[in-house]
């Protein structure tokens, strides 16, 4: 039964882009076919066809409504329209050591260092509803809590559950083997965002090659609402090609991270992806994002599954901790140990920053 909801008035959308780019062919993973055994099934090899080839997806029929997903996109404009000061009482303590949970201001990252024009990305970062995570919002989500957590529990139920009893399936495991691993009443760092990228002039646009360079995300799988600011970019596995990823109406916009590509050996890919400059017609607005982040449990090793049969046959057997003979982290250490790097203040493009060891076993690697 939904929550009674306070007035947030609209949220309107930006037009669509009309320069031709050069968007990625991405699958739709239709879970209106998730109902039927044969439907599980194609919809299992669809995903992981996916998520080996170019790694993002689309998810669409996620009974989850447009005007559920609007409200959560007006809560986040209302919510950039506070006062920074306001905002900032809610900047977590220990952020430079990794620490996320709430707001995120602009400017810790440098993007060219010869005219030291800084980031103009914000993050307001909610953490579950299940008794771990003690917070303070300010007024505006607090008052709105009931309907965030709704909405938030709504994308376990509707979405990556399915998603993870489909990867199950595809590898061969019971099909509540990895839902088993990500609980919404178990302790993990799963997190709802509202997220801000602020307009550059042109002449500024003009000295970036991009507002955000590539990277992957830690987790399972990450959530991104359409928005239809152009900017987001993949690399493909196959041919490592940069390609726009186009928005589309209805849908979720998905990507597979870092913990299942360890939990794989690699089976899984962790897909790379950036933020660009976006295309002409819409350098004049600010991108508004809404995103949910999956996480495994805290104390789950990423250590390589080994009762998949899948893994097995195709040979992927070890990570890069289990092939170099380091300790496997937990996810709550590999969450902390990359959040504390990607945290890192400065210029984001130098060698000793793009290179750096996450953990004894695991270094990242320059994306572009």
């Amino acid at each position: 039964m939904p929550v009674p909801v306070p007035q947030l008035g609209s949220f309107d959308y930006v037009p669509e882009t009309k320069e031709n780019l050069d968007w990625a062919d991405l699958v739709t993973v239709d879970l209106s076919l998730y109902s039927t055994p044969e439907g599980k099934t194609q919809l299992a090899q669809t995903l992981i066809n996916a998520i080996r080839n170019e790694g993002f997806f689309y998810v669409k029929n996620f009974n989850i409504s447009q005007e559920r997903v609007n409200r959560q996109f007006a809560l986040g404009k209302q919510f950039y329209e506070l006062p920074l000061e306001e905002k900032e009482k809610y900047t977590p303590e220990g952020l430079d050591q990794g620490k996320f949970n709430g707001y995120i201001p602009a400017g810790r990252r440098i993007l060219n260092l010869e005219t030291g024009l800084r980031d103009k990305t914000e993050m307001y970062n909610i953490p579950k509803f299940n008794g771990e995570f003690p917070h303070e919002h300010p007024e505006l989500i607090k008052k709105n809590l009931p309907e965030i957590e709704e909405f938030a529990r709504a994308l376990h139920t509707e979405v990556l559950d399915p998603l993870f009893i489909l990867l199950a399936i595809a590898l061969e495991l019971p099909e509540d083997y990895l839902t088993n691993l990500h609980q919404y009443s178990v302790k993990s760092e799963d997190h709802l965002r509202y997220m801000k990228y602020s307009k550059y002039s042109l002449e500024e646009n003009k000295t970036l090659d991009n507002w955000g360079y590539g990277h992957t995300d830690l987790g399972s799988f990450t959530l991104l609402f359409r928005q239809p600011v152009a900017a987001l970019q993949i690399r493909s596995h196959i041919n490592n090609e940069w390609k726009w990823v186009k928005p589309q109406d209805a849908t979720l916009t998905v990507n597979a991270c870092d913990a299942l590509q360890l939990l794989t050996a690699g089976y899984v890919k962790s897909t790379i992806h950036r933020v660009t400059v976006p295309p002409l017609d819409q350098q004049h607005v600010d991108r508004l994002g809404l995103l949910y982040f999956s996480r495994p449990h805290n104390d789950v090793p990423l250590a390589t599954i080994q009762a998949s049969p899948v893994l097995q046959r195709e040979g992927f057997t070890e990570n890069e901790f289990e092939s170099s003979g380091n300790s496997v982290p937990t996810m709550e250490e590999w969450t902390f140990a990359k959040q504390k790097w990607q945290r890192t203040k400065g210029y984001h493009g130098d060698a000793k920053y793009r290179n750096a060891v996450i953990l004894p076993g695991f270094a990242e690697k320059p994306y572009v």
